[in-house]
């Protein structure tokens, strides 16, 4: 998924080369005697809120647990991250702690056979429902929430709507007029980020809830091979991905522009409307404090008017199978510090709450970004659905390259979305589902 960027991700193996690639950036203090241990811990990304979180848990755990030192390594985000774990558990050389997506792409990595069962941990019994249902499967519980939850759809510059008499849009006719009016005041109307290439899923990814609002049982069938994104209501998504390039709605910039460059032309006002996760914002309190509560959110507009917010599951803190004897005591023990007090406070001091948290140790403070009352309202009104990677295990690994094709002009969205209906096709009959 996103991770939490919830992406849709490649399976190609890496070579050596990538994994050489992998950059040490931080360590807590080491100790070498009294039976002291070391232990490794891979970062979320390589982003500078994710290496930061990943340095603060190393440092903060350290200082409660003198005897353990923890190294921090980074990955990249994307197709290339999501390789990278895959070929560290298949050649036995994964970090002891991992942080990566809950969801399909977790079961993507078969957990039953490459990761350690955390089951029987204390924690356990303080995750949400839903958030379990996300890190486990029939045999086992295998991951612990780090992160808040978070909703996808679409991060707007306040000020830029009111500047401009701009109210939030429920259709998606009313979206593409307030796009043209900012078009029209020589702003950015859509910022378009393929320079990272999991951002090119927004429109279809975060409009699921809509589809599920339209047909409760759209994820089951289409898990059964029932359902198709070639078909509405499904199709939207893919619609408005080519609708936005079509009408020339968003930066010259598309294929280069990187999220977090398109994160500070949202919160400077140089565009008005970026289709993203809130899980991001984090960037935005590293880049430009000031803006931070300048941005809102609203969900994917409908044709309908009834707007609901999708909804994103926490990522996961893993500990793979091949970390055993002492360093799997220290890996249990740096998991269960990470939704301590101490834990808690570190993930609302580096990471920003996007969303709410999926254990009830942490709670999300007061000073809060302005997005998060935003998506909460959804919350109370009723007016949310789970993303589909945590209610169906089928995610195609070339999405992401499929949308680009297609919000750049290359591919009709029809056929894009027949592209997408065939990719999927090879990890659904891996997975053994009846139907495929």
């Amino acid at each position: 998924m996103f991770s939490r960027k919830t992406t849709v991700r490649a399976a190609a193996i890496l070579g050596g080369a990538a994994l050489m690639g992998l950059t040490l950036v931080g360590c807590s203090t080491s100790s070498s005697s009294g039976g002291a241990s070391t232990i490794r811990l891979m970062a979320g990304g390589n982003d500078p809120v994710a290496t930061k979180f990943a340095n603060t848990l190393a440092e903060g755990f350290h200082k409660a647990n003198p005897s353990i030192t923890v190294k921090v390594d980074t990955r990249p985000t994307g197709t290339d991250g999501d390789n990278l774990i895959k070929t560290k558990l298949s050649t036995g050389t994964m970090d002891d702690v991992f942080l990566y997506n809950s969801g399909s792409l977790l079961q993507a990595l078969h957990p039953d056979s490459q990761l350690q069962p955390l089951t029987d941990e204390a924690w356990v019994k303080d995750i949400t429902p839903d958030f379990k249902a996300a890190v486990s499967t029939d045999k086992a519980t295998y991951g612990a929430p780090w992160g808040t939850t978070f909703d996808g759809g679409i991060m707007y510059n306040k000020k830029v709507y009111e500047k401009l008499g701009l109210s939030v849009p429920k259709t998606w006719d009313e979206f593409i007029s307030n796009s043209e009016k900012i078009k029209a005041a020589g702003i950015t109307p859509v910022l378009v980020s393929y320079g990272d290439t999991w951002t090119s899923q927004l429109f279809v990814l975060a409009d699921f809830a809509n589809v599920s609002a339209q047909d409760s049982q759209w994820a089951d069938q289409y898990t059964a091979n029932k359902r198709k994104y070639a078909d509405e209501p499904a199709l939207a998504g893919f619609t408005h991905t080519q609708e936005i390039f079509d009408k020339k709605l968003m930066n010259k910039d598309y294929a280069s522009m990187t999220n977090v460059a398109a994160l500070k032309a949202l919160a400077t006002g140089a565009g008005a409307q970026y289709p993203m996760i809130t899980a991001v914002i984090g960037n935005v309190v590293q880049s430009n404090p000031d803006q931070i509560n300048d941005i809102g959110y609203f969900a994917v507009p409908t044709e309908s008017g009834d707007p609901h917010a999708t909804i994103w599951e926490s990522n996961g803190a893993y500990i793979p199978k091949t970390t055993t004897g002492d360093k799997l005591t220290a890996a249990k023990k740096l998991i269960a510090y990470l939704n301590s007090p101490a834990g808690c406070d570190a993930q609302n001091a580096v990471g920003v709450p996007a969303g709410p948290f999926a254990i009830s140790t942490c709670k999300v403070p007061s000073n809060a970004p302005a997005l998060v009352a935003d998506e909460l309202k959804y919350q109370q009104d009723n007016k949310t659905g789970l993303a589909l990677e945590f209610i169906s295990p089928i995610k195609g690994p070339n999405l992401e390259k499929i949308l680009i094709q297609v919000g750049s002009g290359i591919t009709k969205a029809p056929a894009g979305a027949s592209l997408y209906d065939n990719d999927v096709k090879a990890q659904a009959q891996q997975l053994g589902l009846k139907g495929w």
